[in-house]
C-alpha cells in the first residue's frame, strides 16, 4: 500500500481551510489570528507575524506589527536595539518577490557601518530556528512581511507554493479587516483619538493628562474604551491598530 504524504495532506487541509473562507465571514483581526494559529500548525511551524514593512530606519517594530504569537520580550529587544529596518530580512524583502528564507541571521544586524555603535543580538525563541517570509501588498500598494517561524526544514518545490499561495489568502482576510477602518474612526471618540495620538508620540499617561487637562485616571479610561473598540488586546496593539487605520 502506498504511503500516505502526511505534510502534503496537511498542505491542503490548510488552502482548504482558507479557500473555505466566505468574503464576509472574517470581520475582526482576532479571527485573523485563529486563522493564522490554524495554517502554522497545518505547516508545522510555530511563530507568525504580519507587519508593516518599514520604509524608514526610525519606524519601531512593535508600530508596524499588525498581526503576530511573538514573545512580548521578543518585540521589547528589537525596538531597544532598532533592528527591525536594517535587518537582512527587510532589507532582501525590499529587493525580491520571491519568498525569502533562512536562519537566525535574517533578524540580526545587517552590519555596523561607520559611525554607528555596534549592536547586541537579539535573542530569538528556541522555536524560532528557520523562517520562512514573504512580502505582501494591499491593494493600495502598501508592503507588509508576512513571516513563518519554526524548527522545520525549509520547504520546497509544491509544498514552498502551497506555502505562499495560503499566505496570500491569509493576507486577503486580513485586508478585508482593514477596511472597518472608517467605521471604527466613526466610534472612536474625539477624546479616544487624542490620548492613542499623544500615546504614538512617547507620551505617558500622567503627560497626556497633563497636556488635556483631565485625570490620570480619565486617559486610562480612554485607553481601555478605545481598546476595545478597536478589537485589540493592549494599549501598544491598539495604537498599532490606529496608526495602520489612519485615525492618528
Amino acid at each position: 500500500m502506498m504511503e500516505t504524504n502526511k505534510p502534503a495532506l496537511q498542505c491542503e487541509a490548510a488552502l482548504d481551510m482558507l479557500f473555505d473562507v466566505e468574503p464576509g465571514s472574517v470581520r475582526t483581526e482576532y479571527e485573523v489570528l485563529h486563522l493564522m494559529r490554524r495554517l502554522i500548525s497545518c505547516f508545522g511551524y510555530s511563530h507568525f507575524v504580519v507587519a508593516r514593512l518599514p520604509m524608514a530606519e526610525e519606524q519601531r517594530f512593535a508600530e508596524c506589527l499588525v498581526l503576530s504569537n511573538w514573545p512580548a520580550e521578543l518585540v521589547r529587544q528589537f525596538d531597544a536595539a532598532a533592528i527591525f529596518p536594517k535587518s537582512p530580512l527587510a532589507e532582501r524583502l525590499r529587493r525580491t518577490k520571491l519568498p525569502v528564507t533562512g536562519g537566525e541571521e535574517l533578524l540580526q544586524a545587517a552590519g555596523t557601518g561607520e559611525g554607528r555603535e555596534a549592536v547586541r543580538p537579539v535573542q530569538l525563541h528556541p522555536e524560532m530556528a528557520r523562517h520562512f517570509a514573504v512580502l505582501l501588498h494591499t491593494t493600495s500598494g502598501e508592503p507588509f512581511l508576512t513571516m513563518l517561524s519554526g524548527r522545520r526544514e525549509e520547504p520546497a518545490g509544491a509544498e514552498r507554493a502551497m506555502i505562499y499561495l495560503a499566505l496570500v489568502q491569509a493576507f486577503e482576510c486580513l485586508e478585508r479587516t482593514f477596511e472597518s477602518g472608517g467605521l471604527v474612526r466613526e466610534k472612536l471618540s474625539s477624546r479616544e483619538i487624542e490620548c492613542l495620538r499623544w500615546a504614538a508620540a512617547g507620551k505617558s499617561s500622567d503627560e497626556i493628562a497633563i497636556i488635556l487637562g483631565i485625570s490620570a485616571y480619565t486617559v486610562a479610561s480612554y485607553f481601555k474604551s478605545a481598546t476595545r473598540k478597536l478589537d485589540a488586546v493592549n494599549r501598544m496593539q491598539a495604537i498599532a491598530l490606529a496608526m495602520r487605520m489612519k485615525l492618528i
